[in-house]
């Protein structure tokens, strides 16, 4: 799976401007604040209809414009294929090959990405939250089935906490059953399919901590194993434990059974990460997770996704640089940074330099290879 060309028309900082990318690794560098994330970012948001960095899609707009254009020339195993989205105030549209997808569903897997940045720390440092977001995610780039799942399960997991709320409990009583069946139903698929990767995940995020670390380090991930069992039998289970938390569910105003509620722990040399780990530990088992789910993209879609690396250098030592750009040798990557020539050591790339939105030409620059 590959980015051949991208167009950005009022996009964040961009006024108008055409990329190129090569098939291997391709670099954005240039100051800070120059556009150079806001890019990846458009990458990002073709592969998979959303961006990491903001809630509302109105704020990918250029400031004074009314809307935003991202045009993708892409190309996959089946062949090439052209994404656009246009993005409004209220409204966005998105086309493949110049037919417009009613669902979001339907973008998902025609080409897939990784993005990684400093900010991907929060997957073991902050809450739960962060890594069902990134499972989510993932998961849902690779199998539609668990997009919609994870979306109807979200609509009546609201409605019931909704429920939960009227003060005629007798009435509550009387409806909480309508919403648990179908609850469970959505719920057990993705119990599901999260235990299925994750138990992909797991060695390819120890093999590769263990690249980076020369062996200094093991990583290990410890999901919750609340459910056993095929899609049927986990149903049964959450259905049965929805049942039994009626009071305090009641009692506190929502729902405190389910997926919604799900976690994963990261141990490194068997110390649990997110209370005793350091930041550079903390870095090191972030990218291995991520250079595990490129692996399960290849295994799943049977293609590499493109991986987006976000002023990642500045945070590794030398080392580590030269470890990871020798891992992603043979994978469109792309890659921010303030300056080239300091994360390059010698690898073969293609070089474009941002500066205030645009592509920065300058005489007798050329790619580095």
């Amino acid at each position: 799976m590959q980015i051949k060309k991208l167009f950005l028309q009022n996009f964040r900082n961009y006024e108008s401007e055409s990329f190129e990318f090569d098939s291997g690794l391709n670099i954005l560098f240039g100051k800070n604040a120059q556009g150079k994330t806001n890019c990846a970012e458009a990458v990002f948001y073709l592969c998979t209809g959303s961006s990491l960095r903001i809630r509302h899609d109105k704020q990918l707009i250029k400031m004074g414009a009314e809307s935003a254009k991202i045009v993708a020339e892409t190309e996959n195993r089946y062949g090439r294929l052209t994404i656009e989205a246009n993005i409004y105030e209220n409204k966005r549209e998105i086309k493949i090959n110049g037919s417009k997808i009613t669902k979001n569903a339907d973008l998902m897997g025609h080409v897939n990405s990784v993005f990684f940045s400093p900010g991907e720390l929060r997957l073991i440092q902050d809450g739960p939250d962060e890594r069902r977001r990134f499972m989510n995610m993932s998961i849902s780039q690779t199998s539609p089935n668990y997009y919609t799942a994870l979306l109807r399960y979200n609509k009546i997991l609201d409605q019931r906490n909704t429920l939960l709320k009227n003060k005629d409990v007798s009435l509550v009583l009387d409806t909480l059953p309508v919403w648990d069946e179908q609850l469970a139903k959505y719920a057990s698929v993705i119990v599901k399919k999260r235990a299925e990767f994750l138990e992909k995940l797991t060695p390819y995020a120890g093999e590769f901590h263990s690249f980076l670390t020369d062996g200094a380090e093991d990583l290990r991930l410890a999901p919750d194993r609340k459910y056993e069992g095929d899609e049927s039998e986990i149903a049964k289970t959450i259905l049965r434990r929805l049942t039994n938390n009626y009071e305090k569910d009641l009692r506190l105003g929502f729902t405190t059974v389910g997926p919604h509620r799900d976690d994963v722990d990261f141990f490194i040399g068997g110390i649990d990460a997110k209370a005793y780990a350091s930041q550079g530990q903390t870095r090191t088992a972030a990218l291995a997770v991520k250079l595990a789910e490129v692996e399960i993209f290849k295994e799943y879609s049977g293609e590499y996704p493109v991986l987006i690396l976000d002023d990642v250098m500045s945070e590794l030592d030398l080392p580590r640089r030269k470890k990871l750009l020798k891992r992603i040798s043979g994978l469109q990557t792309i890659l921010t940074c303030t300056h080239a020539e300091r994360v390059l050591y010698g690898t073969e790339c293609k070089k474009i330099r941002i500066e205030k939105g645009r592509i920065k030409q300058e005489k007798g620059e050329q790619d580095a290879r």
